[in-house]
């Protein structure tokens, strides 16, 4: 059996893809490897503390990395960084990285052609699956999970906090990926078949924040996108 990787995002689709290689005989996850905003000890996106992203790894039984990344990294330095961690990573017989993507074609090439270049194997579990189909396997399958993310753009701040069943399902706006394949929601997996015991947690605060639109987006129209995070303790 292979011995791979998880780049564990603290959310639903990690844990899903988790869940998925534990019931193969091909690919079996040995670590969990995170990327953490430096400066401010969160993962980015997610906005979960580093103590509660190894909390998740402790009820899961894995292993975690941190890999700290400074929010001003250019692509060339973010690069160097991870090359450093997937190279130690070689070493030890690791060969497999697995990600919890579902559509995104273009990410998903820039991984494989990175990880090529280092002689690892990418692994997608969920890859090209219906999103609608797979949020209520998620669910169906006993995956608890909470929204702690949301864009402005997609949603409001009401869907911030909720937890992911039939119900929050229903309520999505037309247009809105089930899964939030397209950056409308982000989410904090806190049990779940793949984890050994809950994850023990209590709600914070809520807080918006806004981020430059990035370049090639027409800066006419969108100069800031806005999010709603609630905080996890």
């Amino acid at each position: 059996m292979r011995q791979a990787f998880l780049n564990w995002s603290s959310g639903k689709d990690a844990a899903y893809a988790l869940y998925q290689l534990q019931h193969t005989n091909d690919v079996k996850v040995i670590r969990l490897m995170t990327s953490v905003n430096e400066h401010f000890g969160r993962v980015s996106m997610h906005g979960i503390r580093e103590e509660v992203l190894q909390r998740q790894a402790d009820c899961l039984g894995l292993p975690l990395d941190v890999v700290y990344l400074n929010e001003k990294l250019n692509l060339q330095e973010y690069e160097t960084i991870i090359t450093t961690r997937l190279k130690e990573y070689n070493k030890i017989g690791i060969k497999d990285s697995v990600y919890g993507d579902i559509l995104l074609e273009d990410l998903k090439m820039f991984r494989e052609t990175q990880l090529a270049r280092l002689g690892i194997n990418g692994v997608f579990p969920l890859w090209n699956r219906n999103t609608t189909e797979l949020i209520h396997e998620m669910v169906d399958s006993g995956l608890k999970t909470i929204v702690v993310c949301v864009n402005e753009q997609y949603l409001d701040k009401s869907f911030v906090g909720r937890t992911i069943d039939k119900q929050f399902i229903v309520d999505l706006p037309e247009g809105v990926d089930p899964c939030g394949e397209n950056g409308e929601f982000h989410t904090f997996v806190y049990d779940g078949p793949m984890f050994h015991k809950p994850v023990p947690f209590e709600l914070g605060e809520m807080v918006y924040k806004t981020y430059d639109a990035p370049t090639q987006c027409n800066q006419t129209e969108i100069l800031h996108y806005g999010f709603w995070f609630l905080d996890i303790l």
